[in-house]
Protein backbone atom coordinates (compact mmCIF):
# COMPACT_ATOMS: atom_id res chain seq x y z
CA UNK A 1 0.00 0.00 0.00
CA UNK A 2 1.60 3.35 -1.14
CA UNK A 3 1.48 6.46 0.88
CA UNK A 4 1.43 9.58 -0.64
CA UNK A 5 0.10 13.60 0.40
CA UNK A 6 -2.99 14.95 -0.35
CA UNK A 7 -5.05 18.04 0.18
CA UNK A 8 -8.01 18.06 2.05
CA UNK A 9 -10.51 20.67 3.05
CA UNK A 10 -12.89 20.75 5.87
CA UNK A 11 -15.78 22.90 7.53
CA UNK A 12 -15.73 22.95 11.23
CA UNK A 13 -16.62 25.93 13.47
CA UNK A 14 -15.03 27.15 17.12
CA UNK A 15 -14.61 29.92 19.37
CA UNK A 16 -11.92 32.45 18.91
CA UNK A 17 -11.74 34.94 21.59
CA UNK A 18 -9.80 37.72 19.96
CA UNK A 19 -7.84 40.42 22.01
CA UNK A 20 -10.04 43.03 21.85
CA UNK A 21 -12.68 40.47 23.35
CA UNK A 22 -9.86 39.33 26.06
CA UNK A 23 -9.83 43.06 26.57
CA UNK A 24 -13.91 43.47 27.04
CA UNK A 25 -14.06 40.74 29.59
CA UNK A 26 -10.98 42.04 31.63
CA UNK A 27 -12.24 45.35 31.49
CA UNK A 28 -15.64 44.01 33.00
CA UNK A 29 -14.33 41.90 35.83
CA UNK A 30 -11.60 45.08 36.81
CA UNK A 31 -12.91 47.05 40.17
CA UNK A 32 -13.04 50.64 39.71
CA UNK A 33 -9.31 51.06 41.00
CA UNK A 34 -8.17 48.53 39.34
CA UNK A 35 -9.62 50.08 36.04
CA UNK A 36 -8.37 53.32 36.62
CA UNK A 37 -4.80 52.04 37.03
CA UNK A 38 -5.41 49.98 33.84
CA UNK A 39 -6.84 52.92 31.72
CA UNK A 40 -3.02 55.83 33.43
CA UNK A 41 -1.51 52.45 31.42
CA UNK A 42 -3.46 52.72 28.32
CA UNK A 43 -2.92 56.64 28.26
CA UNK A 44 0.95 56.10 28.59
CA UNK A 45 1.08 53.78 25.77
CA UNK A 46 -1.29 55.05 22.98
CA UNK A 47 -0.47 58.80 22.15
CA UNK A 48 -3.45 58.54 20.57
CA UNK A 49 -6.18 58.75 23.80
CA UNK A 50 -6.62 61.67 25.80
CA UNK A 51 -9.07 62.49 28.05
CA UNK A 52 -12.23 63.72 27.84
CA UNK A 53 -12.11 67.09 30.05
CA UNK A 54 -14.71 68.70 28.43
CA UNK A 55 -17.25 69.04 31.37
CA UNK A 56 -14.41 71.36 32.60
CA UNK A 57 -14.46 74.29 29.85
CA UNK A 58 -16.74 76.65 28.95
CA UNK A 59 -19.87 75.73 26.99
CA UNK A 60 -18.63 78.08 23.99
CA UNK A 61 -15.52 76.78 23.95
CA UNK A 62 -16.28 73.14 23.75
CA UNK A 63 -15.16 71.47 20.71
CA UNK A 64 -17.21 68.86 19.02
CA UNK A 65 -16.68 65.37 19.28
CA UNK A 66 -15.59 63.82 15.80
CA UNK A 67 -17.90 60.95 14.75
CA UNK A 68 -15.33 58.52 15.02
CA UNK A 69 -14.58 59.12 19.25
CA UNK A 70 -16.74 56.94 21.47
CA UNK A 71 -17.02 58.70 24.91
CA UNK A 72 -16.30 56.55 27.46
CA UNK A 73 -18.84 58.33 29.79
CA UNK A 74 -21.74 59.16 27.66
CA UNK A 75 -24.08 60.35 30.67
CA UNK A 76 -25.94 63.29 32.09
CA UNK A 77 -24.48 65.31 34.56
CA UNK A 78 -26.34 63.44 36.86
CA UNK A 79 -25.23 59.83 36.69
CA UNK A 80 -25.81 57.69 34.20
CA UNK A 81 -29.11 55.93 34.23
CA UNK A 82 -30.96 53.15 32.80
CA UNK A 83 -34.36 52.71 31.80
CA UNK A 84 -36.69 49.84 31.97
CA UNK A 85 -38.18 49.85 28.68
CA UNK A 86 -35.16 49.19 26.84
CA UNK A 87 -35.27 45.97 25.08
CA UNK A 88 -32.71 43.18 26.32
CA UNK A 89 -32.03 41.82 23.13
CA UNK A 90 -30.46 45.65 22.24
CA UNK A 91 -27.69 45.29 25.00
CA UNK A 92 -25.78 42.29 25.01
CA UNK A 93 -22.41 41.33 27.16
CA UNK A 94 -19.21 42.65 25.76
CA UNK A 95 -18.62 38.99 24.92
CA UNK A 96 -21.74 38.71 22.66
CA UNK A 97 -21.28 42.11 21.17
CA UNK A 98 -17.25 41.98 20.56
CA UNK A 99 -18.15 41.77 16.68
CA UNK A 100 -20.94 44.61 16.60
CA UNK A 101 -20.45 47.69 14.20
CA UNK A 102 -20.57 50.21 17.02
CA UNK A 103 -22.13 51.12 20.43
CA UNK A 104 -25.31 52.42 21.04
CA UNK A 105 -25.58 55.04 23.52
CA UNK A 106 -29.30 55.58 23.45
CA UNK A 107 -30.13 53.90 26.47
CA UNK A 108 -28.26 55.81 28.89
CA UNK A 109 -31.05 58.31 28.73
CA UNK A 110 -33.30 58.16 31.56
CA UNK A 111 -33.97 57.18 35.69
CA UNK A 112 -34.21 53.40 36.92
CA UNK A 113 -37.58 53.33 39.18
CA UNK A 114 -40.02 50.96 40.95
CA UNK A 115 -42.69 51.31 43.40
CA UNK A 116 -41.54 49.26 47.06
CA UNK A 117 -43.85 48.36 49.28
CA UNK A 118 -43.17 50.35 52.40
CA UNK A 119 -41.34 53.42 53.61
CA UNK A 120 -37.71 52.80 53.86
CA UNK A 121 -34.79 54.95 55.59
CA UNK A 122 -33.35 58.20 54.25
CA UNK A 123 -30.32 58.46 52.44
CA UNK A 124 -27.63 60.48 53.87
CA UNK A 125 -25.98 63.16 51.99
CA UNK A 126 -22.56 61.30 50.35
CA UNK A 127 -20.44 64.94 49.60
CA UNK A 128 -18.11 63.47 52.68
CA UNK A 129 -18.44 60.14 51.78
CA UNK A 130 -15.04 59.53 50.12
CA UNK A 131 -13.39 61.37 53.20
CA UNK A 132 -14.43 59.12 55.80
CA UNK A 133 -13.22 56.34 53.78
CA UNK A 134 -9.53 57.84 53.30
CA UNK A 135 -7.83 56.45 56.50
CA UNK A 136 -8.37 53.09 58.71
CA UNK A 137 -10.79 53.42 61.26
CA UNK A 138 -9.27 53.68 64.78
CA UNK A 139 -9.72 51.73 67.59
CA UNK A 140 -12.44 53.77 69.64
CA UNK A 141 -14.74 54.44 66.26
CA UNK A 142 -14.63 50.66 65.33
CA UNK A 143 -16.26 49.96 68.76
CA UNK A 144 -18.71 53.16 69.17
CA UNK A 145 -19.73 51.56 65.77
CA UNK A 146 -20.63 48.50 67.42
CA UNK A 147 -21.82 50.32 70.29
CA UNK A 148 -24.64 52.04 68.26
CA UNK A 149 -26.11 48.45 67.19
CA UNK A 150 -25.63 46.68 70.15
CA UNK A 151 -28.76 47.25 72.05
CA UNK A 152 -27.79 49.26 74.48
CA UNK A 153 -30.75 51.82 76.18
CA UNK A 154 -30.68 54.93 78.48
CA UNK A 155 -28.50 54.25 81.66
CA UNK A 156 -26.74 51.16 79.93
CA UNK A 157 -25.90 53.55 76.73
CA UNK A 158 -24.26 55.76 78.99
CA UNK A 159 -22.52 53.84 80.77
CA UNK A 160 -20.88 51.86 77.82
CA UNK A 161 -19.87 54.94 76.03
CA UNK A 162 -17.61 55.63 79.32
CA UNK A 163 -16.35 52.63 79.03
CA UNK A 164 -15.49 52.70 75.26
CA UNK A 165 -14.10 56.10 75.93
CA UNK A 166 -11.95 54.67 78.70
CA UNK A 167 -10.50 52.10 76.40
CA UNK A 168 -6.28 52.61 75.20
CA UNK A 169 -5.00 51.87 71.61
CA UNK A 170 -4.26 48.43 72.88
CA UNK A 171 -7.72 47.56 73.71
CA UNK A 172 -7.06 47.71 77.35
CA UNK A 173 -9.65 49.24 79.92
CA UNK A 174 -7.58 51.80 81.88
CA UNK A 175 -10.24 53.27 83.71
CA UNK A 176 -11.26 52.22 87.49
CA UNK A 177 -14.91 50.93 87.47
CA UNK A 178 -15.56 51.84 91.23
CA UNK A 179 -14.44 55.62 90.01
CA UNK A 180 -16.77 54.92 86.99
CA UNK A 181 -19.85 53.63 88.91
CA UNK A 182 -19.56 56.66 91.73
CA UNK A 183 -18.90 59.29 88.75
CA UNK A 184 -22.00 58.01 86.98
CA UNK A 185 -24.18 57.79 90.23
CA UNK A 186 -24.68 53.56 89.46
CA UNK A 187 -23.88 50.56 91.63
CA UNK A 188 -20.59 48.75 90.48
CA UNK A 189 -22.53 45.71 89.92
CA UNK A 190 -24.14 47.88 87.02
CA UNK A 191 -21.45 49.08 85.16
CA UNK A 192 -19.90 45.90 85.64
CA UNK A 193 -22.56 43.89 83.87
CA UNK A 194 -22.19 46.51 81.16
CA UNK A 195 -18.40 45.23 80.89
CA UNK A 196 -19.19 41.76 80.57
CA UNK A 197 -21.35 42.66 77.62
CA UNK A 198 -18.84 44.98 76.09
CA UNK A 199 -15.55 42.15 76.71
CA UNK A 200 -17.85 40.32 73.82
CA UNK A 201 -17.21 43.14 71.19
CA UNK A 202 -14.49 42.71 68.09
CA UNK A 203 -11.74 42.62 68.27
CA UNK A 204 -11.69 39.63 70.78
CA UNK A 205 -10.14 39.91 73.62
CA UNK A 206 -10.98 44.56 74.07
CA UNK A 207 -12.15 45.46 77.32
CA UNK A 208 -9.59 43.88 79.26
CA UNK A 209 -8.22 45.49 82.70
CA UNK A 210 -4.96 43.13 82.48
CA UNK A 211 -3.07 40.53 80.07
CA UNK A 212 -4.64 37.75 81.79
CA UNK A 213 -8.39 38.73 81.26
CA UNK A 214 -7.13 39.75 77.91
CA UNK A 215 -5.97 36.00 77.24
CA UNK A 216 -9.06 34.31 78.97
CA UNK A 217 -11.20 36.60 76.79
CA UNK A 218 -9.53 34.75 74.00
CA UNK A 219 -9.54 31.34 75.12
CA UNK A 220 -13.41 31.80 76.12
CA UNK A 221 -14.50 32.92 72.50
CA UNK A 222 -12.41 29.91 71.08
CA UNK A 223 -14.01 27.85 74.24
CA UNK A 224 -10.61 26.57 75.34
CA UNK A 225 -10.83 28.12 78.80
CA UNK A 226 -10.55 24.89 80.94
CA UNK A 227 -9.53 24.38 84.05
CA UNK A 228 -6.00 23.64 83.40
CA UNK A 229 -5.96 26.35 81.36
CA UNK A 230 -6.99 29.14 83.95
CA UNK A 231 -4.33 27.84 86.02
CA UNK A 232 -1.70 28.72 83.51
CA UNK A 233 -3.09 32.04 83.64
CA UNK A 234 -3.11 32.31 87.33
CA UNK A 235 0.79 31.39 87.30
CA UNK A 236 1.63 33.40 84.14
CA UNK A 237 4.91 34.82 85.93
CA UNK A 238 5.60 31.46 86.18
CA UNK A 239 5.76 31.34 82.62
CA UNK A 240 7.80 33.96 82.67
CA UNK A 241 10.59 32.54 84.70
CA UNK A 242 9.90 29.74 82.61
CA UNK A 243 9.66 27.39 85.74
CA UNK A 244 8.19 24.56 83.68
CA UNK A 245 8.12 22.22 86.83
CA UNK A 246 6.56 24.47 88.75
CA UNK A 247 3.70 24.75 86.01
CA UNK A 248 3.14 21.13 85.35
CA UNK A 249 2.43 21.48 89.64
CA UNK A 250 -0.03 23.91 89.07
CA UNK A 251 -1.72 22.88 86.31
CA UNK A 252 -1.52 19.34 86.60
CA UNK A 253 -0.21 18.13 83.53
CA UNK A 254 2.05 16.65 81.63
CA UNK A 255 4.91 17.65 79.82
CA UNK A 256 3.21 17.43 75.88
CA UNK A 257 -0.18 18.90 77.73
CA UNK A 258 1.66 22.03 78.94
CA UNK A 259 4.08 22.76 75.98
CA UNK A 260 0.57 22.52 73.86
CA UNK A 261 -0.60 24.99 76.48
CA UNK A 262 2.12 27.25 75.88
CA UNK A 263 1.80 27.02 72.35
CA UNK A 264 -1.75 28.14 72.40
CA UNK A 265 -1.46 30.68 74.51
CA UNK A 266 1.31 32.41 72.41
CA UNK A 267 -1.61 32.47 69.65
CA UNK A 268 -3.30 34.81 71.35
CA UNK A 269 -2.74 38.32 70.93
CA UNK A 270 -2.03 40.54 73.80
CA UNK A 271 -2.78 43.69 72.00
CA UNK A 272 -6.18 43.22 70.46
CA UNK A 273 -6.24 46.91 69.56
CA UNK A 274 -3.05 47.26 67.80
CA UNK A 275 -4.40 46.38 64.16
CA UNK A 276 -6.51 49.82 64.00
CA UNK A 277 -5.67 53.15 63.15
CA UNK A 278 -1.76 53.42 61.16
CA UNK A 279 -1.59 54.66 57.20
CA UNK A 280 -4.21 55.97 55.51
CA UNK A 281 -6.56 53.54 53.94
CA UNK A 282 -7.20 53.27 50.13
CA UNK A 283 -10.83 54.11 49.89
CA UNK A 284 -13.52 52.00 48.63
CA UNK A 285 -16.04 54.14 46.44
CA UNK A 286 -19.26 52.92 45.42
CA UNK A 287 -19.70 51.97 41.93
CA UNK A 288 -23.50 52.57 41.85
CA UNK A 289 -25.00 54.84 43.81
CA UNK A 290 -28.96 53.86 45.21
CA UNK A 291 -31.55 56.90 46.37
CA UNK A 292 -34.85 57.00 47.50
CA UNK A 293 -36.45 59.68 44.82
CA UNK A 294 -39.65 60.91 44.98
CA UNK A 295 -43.30 59.37 45.27
CA UNK A 296 -41.32 56.04 47.11
CA UNK A 297 -39.10 54.94 43.87
CA UNK A 298 -35.83 53.94 43.71
CA UNK A 299 -33.30 55.62 41.78
CA UNK A 300 -30.30 53.59 40.40
CA UNK A 301 -27.39 55.97 39.07
CA UNK A 302 -23.47 54.89 38.26
CA UNK A 303 -21.22 56.73 40.43
CA UNK A 304 -19.96 58.87 37.07
CA UNK A 305 -16.46 59.60 39.39
CA UNK A 306 -15.04 56.14 38.57
CA UNK A 307 -15.75 55.80 34.94
CA UNK A 308 -12.76 57.26 33.12
CA UNK A 309 -14.08 59.56 30.25
CA UNK A 310 -11.36 59.18 26.62
CA UNK A 311 -11.64 60.20 23.45
CA UNK A 312 -10.02 59.44 20.38
CA UNK A 313 -7.90 62.37 19.29
CA UNK A 314 -9.04 62.85 15.63
CA UNK A 315 -6.45 65.92 15.03
CA UNK A 316 -3.36 64.20 16.36
CA UNK A 317 -4.46 61.47 13.86
CA UNK A 318 -5.24 63.13 11.51
CA UNK A 319 -1.46 65.02 11.79
CA UNK A 320 0.56 61.64 12.27
CA UNK A 321 -1.39 60.02 9.58
CA UNK A 322 -0.19 62.31 7.08
CA UNK A 323 3.25 62.07 8.61
CA UNK A 324 3.48 58.54 8.10
CA UNK A 325 5.82 57.43 5.31
CA UNK A 326 7.35 53.86 6.05
CA UNK A 327 4.58 50.56 6.02
CA UNK A 328 6.39 50.58 9.87
CA UNK A 329 4.50 53.73 10.97
CA UNK A 330 1.03 53.38 9.29
CA UNK A 331 0.53 49.84 10.75
CA UNK A 332 1.78 51.63 14.06
CA UNK A 333 -0.79 54.62 13.73
CA UNK A 334 -3.57 51.89 12.36
CA UNK A 335 -2.98 49.62 15.52
CA UNK A 336 -3.18 52.90 17.99
CA UNK A 337 -6.44 54.06 16.68
CA UNK A 338 -8.34 50.37 16.47
CA UNK A 339 -7.18 49.57 20.42
CA UNK A 340 -8.15 53.50 21.30
CA UNK A 341 -11.81 53.03 19.48
CA UNK A 342 -12.11 49.82 20.67
CA UNK A 343 -11.12 51.14 24.22
CA UNK A 344 -13.42 53.73 24.85
CA UNK A 345 -16.66 51.58 23.10
CA UNK A 346 -15.64 48.38 26.01
CA UNK A 347 -15.55 50.91 28.65
CA UNK A 348 -19.07 52.75 27.63
CA UNK A 349 -20.44 49.12 27.33
CA UNK A 350 -18.79 48.08 30.79
CA UNK A 351 -20.80 51.37 32.33
CA UNK A 352 -24.22 49.69 30.70
CA UNK A 353 -23.87 46.13 31.39
CA UNK A 354 -22.90 47.38 35.34
CA UNK A 355 -25.65 49.33 35.57
CA UNK A 356 -28.16 46.94 33.67
CA UNK A 357 -27.10 44.25 36.36
CA UNK A 358 -27.54 46.73 39.50
CA UNK A 359 -31.12 48.24 38.31
CA UNK A 360 -31.76 44.18 38.27
CA UNK A 361 -30.53 43.34 41.82
CA UNK A 362 -32.15 46.60 43.37
CA UNK A 363 -35.80 45.56 41.33
CA UNK A 364 -35.54 42.09 42.77
CA UNK A 365 -34.23 43.47 46.29
CA UNK A 366 -36.53 46.13 46.72
CA UNK A 367 -37.91 44.45 50.10
CA UNK A 368 -34.50 44.31 51.51
CA UNK A 369 -34.02 48.05 51.04
CA UNK A 370 -37.40 49.22 52.00
CA UNK A 371 -37.57 46.76 55.12
CA UNK A 372 -33.93 45.34 56.00
CA UNK A 373 -32.06 42.17 56.07
CA UNK A 374 -34.88 40.04 57.11
CA UNK A 375 -36.82 40.72 53.65
CA UNK A 376 -33.89 40.02 51.65
CA UNK A 377 -34.90 37.32 49.01
CA UNK A 378 -33.09 34.23 47.58
CA UNK A 379 -31.11 35.40 44.35
CA UNK A 380 -28.68 33.58 42.01
CA UNK A 381 -26.95 34.57 38.76
CA UNK A 382 -29.08 32.87 36.58
CA UNK A 383 -32.40 34.88 37.68
CA UNK A 384 -30.81 38.18 37.06
CA UNK A 385 -29.25 36.89 33.44
CA UNK A 386 -32.33 35.31 32.44
CA UNK A 387 -34.25 38.59 33.38
CA UNK A 388 -31.82 41.17 31.53
CA UNK A 389 -30.80 38.70 28.83
CA UNK A 390 -26.85 38.17 29.56
CA UNK A 391 -25.16 35.38 30.18
CA UNK A 392 -24.19 34.16 33.92
CA UNK A 393 -20.59 34.30 33.47
CA UNK A 394 -21.58 38.29 32.26
CA UNK A 395 -23.26 38.71 35.66
CA UNK A 396 -20.54 37.23 37.52
CA UNK A 397 -18.03 39.38 36.50
CA UNK A 398 -19.60 42.39 36.49
CA UNK A 399 -20.65 41.76 40.56
CA UNK A 400 -16.71 40.91 41.25
CA UNK A 401 -15.33 43.81 43.02
CA UNK A 402 -18.60 46.44 42.60
CA UNK A 403 -19.85 48.10 45.31
CA UNK A 404 -23.53 49.51 46.07
CA UNK A 405 -24.41 52.16 47.84
CA UNK A 406 -27.71 51.89 49.57
CA UNK A 407 -29.69 54.48 52.36
CA UNK A 408 -29.10 50.50 54.44
CA UNK A 409 -25.29 51.15 53.73
CA UNK A 410 -22.47 50.04 50.68
CA UNK A 411 -22.46 46.83 50.01
CA UNK A 412 -20.54 44.42 47.21
CA UNK A 413 -22.95 42.94 45.08
CA UNK A 414 -22.22 39.85 45.55
CA UNK A 415 -23.63 40.76 49.01
CA UNK A 416 -27.23 40.25 47.06
CA UNK A 417 -26.84 36.75 45.91
CA UNK A 418 -27.97 34.34 48.68
CA UNK A 419 -29.03 30.76 48.51
CA UNK A 420 -32.67 29.85 48.96
CA UNK A 421 -34.18 28.31 52.69
CA UNK A 422 -37.49 26.62 51.78
CA UNK A 423 -40.47 27.28 53.60
CA UNK A 424 -42.34 25.03 55.47
CA UNK A 425 -45.73 25.55 53.83
CA UNK A 426 -44.57 25.59 50.49
CA UNK A 427 -44.76 29.34 49.85
CA UNK A 428 -41.75 31.84 49.10
CA UNK A 429 -38.35 30.47 49.86
CA UNK A 430 -36.24 32.73 52.53
CA UNK A 431 -32.95 34.47 52.36
CA UNK A 432 -30.40 32.21 54.45
CA UNK A 433 -28.68 35.63 55.06
CA UNK A 434 -31.99 36.82 56.36
CA UNK A 435 -32.15 33.56 58.14
CA UNK A 436 -29.27 34.13 59.82
CA UNK A 437 -30.25 37.33 60.92
CA UNK A 438 -33.41 35.85 62.85
CA UNK A 439 -31.29 33.54 64.68
CA UNK A 440 -28.94 36.16 65.87
CA UNK A 441 -32.34 38.22 67.21
CA UNK A 442 -33.49 35.01 68.90
CA UNK A 443 -30.06 34.44 70.60
CA UNK A 444 -29.58 38.39 71.31
CA UNK A 445 -32.97 38.01 72.64
CA UNK A 446 -31.90 36.18 76.03
CA UNK A 447 -31.55 37.48 78.73
CA UNK A 448 -31.62 34.67 81.55
CA UNK A 449 -30.12 31.32 81.13
CA UNK A 450 -33.55 29.76 81.71
CA UNK A 451 -34.28 31.90 77.91
CA UNK A 452 -31.57 30.59 76.67
CA UNK A 453 -32.36 28.26 72.35
CA UNK A 454 -30.66 25.51 71.95
CA UNK A 455 -30.42 24.65 68.59
CA UNK A 456 -32.90 22.47 68.03
CA UNK A 457 -35.26 24.84 69.69
CA UNK A 458 -34.57 27.21 67.26
CA UNK A 459 -35.22 25.08 64.72
CA UNK A 460 -38.65 24.59 66.08
CA UNK A 461 -39.06 28.50 66.10
CA UNK A 462 -37.90 29.20 62.46
CA UNK A 463 -40.28 26.46 61.66
CA UNK A 464 -43.55 27.89 63.47
CA UNK A 465 -42.63 31.03 60.98
CA UNK A 466 -42.63 28.92 57.83
CA UNK A 467 -38.51 28.70 57.78
CA UNK A 468 -37.40 24.57 57.03
CA UNK A 469 -33.70 24.23 58.09
CA UNK A 470 -32.16 21.34 60.07
CA UNK A 471 -30.71 21.83 62.87
CA UNK A 472 -26.87 21.34 61.67
CA UNK A 473 -27.82 24.29 59.43
CA UNK A 474 -28.16 26.36 62.58
CA UNK A 475 -25.23 25.08 64.22
CA UNK A 476 -22.93 26.13 60.99
CA UNK A 477 -24.95 28.98 60.68
CA UNK A 478 -24.27 30.39 64.91
CA UNK A 479 -20.63 29.38 64.54
CA UNK A 480 -20.06 31.79 60.91
CA UNK A 481 -21.39 34.01 63.23
CA UNK A 482 -19.13 33.20 65.96
CA UNK A 483 -21.82 32.50 68.53
CA UNK A 484 -21.31 30.27 71.33
CA UNK A 485 -23.00 27.42 72.06
CA UNK A 486 -26.14 27.17 74.03
CA UNK A 487 -24.59 25.47 76.88
CA UNK A 488 -21.64 28.43 76.59
CA UNK A 489 -24.05 31.20 76.77
CA UNK A 490 -26.01 29.64 79.64
CA UNK A 491 -22.60 29.65 81.54
CA UNK A 492 -21.82 33.25 80.44
CA UNK A 493 -25.27 34.85 81.80
CA UNK A 494 -25.37 32.20 84.72
CA UNK A 495 -21.86 34.42 85.78
CA UNK A 496 -23.17 37.65 84.56
CA UNK A 497 -26.24 37.32 87.22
Amino acid sequence: MALGARLELRQGQGLVITPQLQQAIKLLQLSNMELEAYVEGELERNPLLQRDERDNEPEAEAQPREVESYAADQIPETGASAEMDVSHDAEASPGERATGDGADTRETGGAVDWSKAGKGGGFEELDDFEQRLTRDKTLQEHLHDQLMVSGFTGPELAVASVLVDAVDEGGYLRGDLAETAERLGCDLTFVEDVLRILQRFEPVGVFARDVRECLMIQLKDRDRCDPAMMALLDNLDLLAKRDMSALRRACGVDDEDLKDMIAELRALTPRPGAAFGGEPATPVAPDVFVREGLGGLWHVELNSDTLPRLLVDQRYHARVSAAARSDQEKTFVADCVASANWLVKSLDQRAKTILKVASEIVRQQDGFLAFGVEHLRPLNLKTVADAIGMHESTVSRVTSNKYIATPRGMFEMKFFFTSAIQSTEGGEAHSAESVRHRIRQLIDAERSETEVHSDDRIVEILKETGVDIARRTVAKYREAMRIPSSVERRRMLKEAV
